[in-house]
């Protein structure tokens, strides 16, 4: 089969590629920036990478119209856009008119559990899709799932930082809203094995785990796996903003995706019985051997994808990356050092490896001051940590920062500050006839831009050149 993913480079869609791949399948990946695909992909004979935005109708003369199946992957949880509904209304609206002409069967769109009779806005918006893509051109399989379990599932690193961080929890009364979560390799057993089943052809069915959960049960099962003893204490006088608040202070969420969280949290997510495990055999695991299997993979270090890697965890950045690789030169500030470089091999991996748990190598207590002004400011702090030790992509998140470029055969790392700044900052590594070349540029938003990079300027002269200092140090 030929089969296209959109949404290729979100948390699902990552997870996907690689079973379809593994199944013999022709993939079509289709990315709104090919800087952010994998890098692995443009080495396999079995993926093809297309740029399109479903956004723009425009761009879809990219996707190859000899398609067997579609899996419609795009969605989004920040409130970043107050007109989200009619954006993702437009991007289902491209898509089935594109695909209007064409040899497309089926069509399998990933929805969210949508029977409470009060559903949040986002859950509304994921009705209404369902609702634009149906057609008499393909057929339509919606699966509607509820809480996704897995490494690096924003439902996880939520439930993961409250429970190791706060022994006593004063908690919204939503703590005690039911949910049905299913865990991520349940999600993407439903998804691989539906592909092809005419007999899914226009149906949707709502796909969960076996056990109805309150939030507050979630927690303290989680706990229990951690050997954590976690006290909860839900009141009735959180507002939805203080909630966001809560969310936002202790997790590693923006702000704007707790809103989203809160909203959605709200309504009880238990889906309505049917055949559909055993259709497609499926047999779902418990909550608990979730958690467990997410943490194997956690020591393992094979977290495949991660929620923090989403454009919906930027503080700044939206899609594209091709807009931010040309460092500017002219009316920017900069701090230049370079080092000679005496074990190349060394230098690259502690340059990648650089941030999250290994830290910035010097004055690491200056960069969590920097974080926590940042997070108090309404920024994302340094809460997101990095998904892998020592790789690093383009797209992926690395504390306040996004990577922009990273190539090690180049031997060049470039970042993109994401933190609260009166204008905008690059972070860029490169290994140049045995030096170390370390650049920070910051082009300034008016007198405040300029106030702000003389206040900060003595600060940057010390971390960055211990910094670099350690980068090179045998």
């Amino acid at each position: 089969m030929k089969i296209l993913v959109t949404g290729s480079t979100g948390y699902i869609g990552k997870r996907l590629i690689p079973i379809l791949i593994n199944e013999g399948h022709q993939v079509v990946c289709a990315v709104r920036d090919k800087l952010r695909a994998d890098k692995n992909y443009l080495k396999d004979e079995h993926i093809t990478i297309v740029e399109a935005d479903f956004l723009k109708p425009e761009t879809l003369k990219n996707i190859p119209k000899d398609i067997d199946v579609a899996y419609y992957l795009i969605h989004s949880m920040s409130n970043s856009s107050n007109n989200f509904e009619r954006l993702e209304a437009a991007c289902a609206a491209n898509f089935k008119s594109y695909f209007s002409s064409s040899q497309l069967e089926q069509v399998i769109y990933l929805s969210g559990i949508t029977n409470d009779d009060q559903l949040s806005k986002h859950l509304r918006s994921r009705k209404n899709v369902e609702d634009i893509l149906a057609s008499d051109s393909y057929g339509l399989t919606v699966l509607k799932a509820g809480i996704i379990v897995g490494s690096g599932s924003s439902s996880f690193e939520i439930i993961r930082d409250l429970v190791e961080k706060l022994p006593v929890m004063i908690a919204p009364k939503w703590l005690n809203t039911k949910t049905q979560p299913l865990a991520v390799r349940d999600v993407l057993a439903f998804l691989s094995r539906a592909k092809g089943k005419k007999e899914l052809f226009n149906t949707s069915y709502d796909i969960f785990g076996p056990e109805i959960l309150t939030y507050k049960q979630m927690l303290l099962e989680f706990a229990e796996i951690r050997g954590l003893k976690r006290y909860i204490l839900t009141v009735p006088v959180m507002t939805p903003k203080l909630s966001s608040y809560w969310l936002y202070f202790v997790t590693s969420t923006s702000y704007k995706l707790a809103t989203a969280l809160v909203d959605s949290m709200g309504v009880q997510i238990v889906g309505k019985p049917s055949n559909i495990n055993q259709l497609l055999k499926v047999d779902p695991i418990t909550y608990k051997e979730a958690v467990e299997l997410a943490f194997e993979k956690i020591e393992q270090n094979s977290i495949v994808s991660s929620w923090k890697d989403s454009m919906v965890s930027s503080g700044r950045l939206k899609n594209s990356l091709h807009k931010y690789i040309n460092v500017p030169q002219y009316g920017c500030f900069k701090d230049y050092k370079e080092r000679e470089v005496k074990n190349e091999e060394d230098t690259i991996n502690k340059i990648w490896s650089i941030g999250g748990t290994t830290g910035w190598y010097y004055g690491n207590f200056l960069w969590k001051i920097r974080g926590y002004l940042d997070q108090f400011a309404g920024g994302i702090g340094l809460r997101r940590g990095r998904t892998h030790i020592s790789e690093l992509d383009a797209g992926d998140a690395l504390d306040f920062w996004r990577v922009i470029f990273s190539d090690k055969k180049e031997k060049k790392l470039l970042l993109y500050a994401e933190m609260k700044l009166p204008g905008e900052a690059w972070l860029e590594f490169k290994i140049e006839e045995g030096l170390l070349k370390q650049t920070a540029t910051f082009r300034p938003r008016g007198l405040a831009g300029r106030l702000y990079w003389y206040s900060v300027y003595p600060f940057h002269g010390l971390i960055f050149s211990g910094l670099i200092n350690k980068l090179v140090a045998n």
